[in-house]
């Protein structure tokens, strides 16, 4: 098993090229079983979780290469429809696939989700908006089993609340049921609007992109055909390299990014005393002369999101005053408190609010990354700490992030990947 072994306190500087949004491909890749001609997709990141899907797919019956970020996909020949336990307990993701094959085929079995083990995320919107649409789900020994013989049909579904993979998935379903469906409550993440605006381009005409309402009309199980596209930036990946940056009280450019998704981003930097300035897909941080302390709360997006919170406690170590973090959207995404506490963080944890107490030295230790983005904090927290800071289960990494200490490297940053 490999490890990360981090020296600091590190300076920064320099430019990095941020990869394509694994959260933005993993969806698109799913709707590719709406298609049954060949789809080529750009920019997708080479991480695990997409590696993960691929798996699932070739177990499908899908013909496909992936090759410097481009993946050819052939799903004319699915000689299966169901998605096995051995693949979809380790990526939650992978439910992604029961709304298109359900669509596509009438028929589906996928099993009850994995992943990251940051608190409950149950599927039940997902399976109460396809009941709705006429499906018949069943649960039967770990499986979601899901009928449609006759397909799906639209209608009119409020989620109860904003789910990001339950829009995805629904959305998917819709593109080939009959008639129109009406989604309200839709999340508006920029990988839910990537979907969106790719299906239209396939012809799937949808209404009202970008908002919490979306009208969808279904080719009445019609297969789409989709022209080649590429995956946006990923704006959480970039985000962590502007932390990366602040931390260090270091300049960086980010190439290859899009700004505007993230705003709720760049305003806490602000807020915390650094500059970011904008040119194009580049955008520069300039340090703060002295980091401020700050307020976080997460919400969906456009608000601050859950997937920085982990980064941003690791930056509030090093800012002066009282910093105040509330994860407003996961009950167990914390895990990284007590590992960022080992390097020497003054965290109170009460509920779901962290108050931190900065700035304070950080001294290298061992610490064991929980998830994807807690192990993102604890190579910020590395980064900022005096000594040798080695970041265990870093497996949790490669699913989201790809070849991170290699760019951390290019930075200047004392960072080594090693076997155990």
């Amino acid at each position: 098993m490999d490890y990360l072994s981090i020296t600091g306190p590190s300076r920064l500087g320099g430019e990095i090229t941020i990869s394509g949004a694994k959260n933005a491909a993993l969806p698109l890749m799913a709707a590719t079983l709406l298609c049954d001609s060949p789809v080529v997709i750009d920019n997708i990141p080479d991480v695990a979780d997409i590696r993960t899907l691929l798996k699932l797919f070739a177990k499908l019956g899908s013909r496909f290469t992936f090759e410097d970020h481009t993946l050819t996909i052939d799903n004319e020949e699915i000689t299966n429809t169901t998605a096995t336990y051995d693949i979809v307990k380790t990526m939650r993701a992978s439910i992604l696939v029961l709304g298109p094959l359900l669509a596509r085929f009438g028929r589906c079995e996928v099993s009850l989700p994995g992943g990251c083990a940051i608190g409950q995320r149950p599927i039940d919107l997902h399976l109460k908006a396809l009941e709705q649409m006429g499906a018949i789900i069943e649960i039967k020994n770990g499986y979601v089993v899901a009928t449609a013989p006759e397909g799906l049909r639209g209608t009119r579904i409020i989620f109860d609340k904003i789910t990001v993979t339950g829009s995805e998935n629904i959305i998917m379903a819709a593109a080939l049921a009959k008639g129109k469906t009406e989604l309200i409550n839709v999340a508006k993440e920029p990988e839910v609007v990537q979907l969106c605006e790719v299906l239209n381009a396939a012809g799937v005409r949808i209404e009202g992109i970008g908002g919490d309402e979306l009208i969808i009309h279904g080719t009445d199980r019609e297969p789409v055909c989709f022209d080649e596209f590429s995956i946006i930036p990923d704006r959480i990946e970039a985000g962590t390299y502007l932390c990366a940056a602040a931390i260090t009280y270091s300049t960086v450019t980010l190439n290859g990014v899009r700004p505007d998704h993230l705003d709720a981003v760049t305003a806490k930097l602000h807020e915390a005393g650094c500059r970011v300035e904008e040119d194009g897909e580049s955008m520069t941080i300039y340090p703060a002369a002295r980091l401020k302390a700050f307020e976080v709360s997460t919400t969906e997006y456009p608000g601050f999101p859950t997937d920085m919170q982990a980064q941003f406690m690791a930056l509030a170590t090093q800012a002066e005053g009282v910093s105040i973090i509330e994860e407003r959207l996961f009950e167990n995404r914390f895990m990284h408190v007590s590992e960022l506490q080992r390097l020497g963080a003054s965290i109170h944890l009460k509920g779901h609010t962290a108050t931190l107490n900065g700035p304070i030295q950080l001294l290298g230790a061992d610490v064991m990354a929980t998830d994807l983005r807690a192990s993102s904090a604890l190579v910020l927290g590395g980064l900022a700490a005096s000594g040798v800071t080695n970041v265990h289960r870093i497996y949790h990494l490669d699913r989201g992030y790809e070849g991170l200490h290699e760019k951390l490297q290019r930075l200047g940053a004392k960072i080594e990947r090693l076997k155990e």
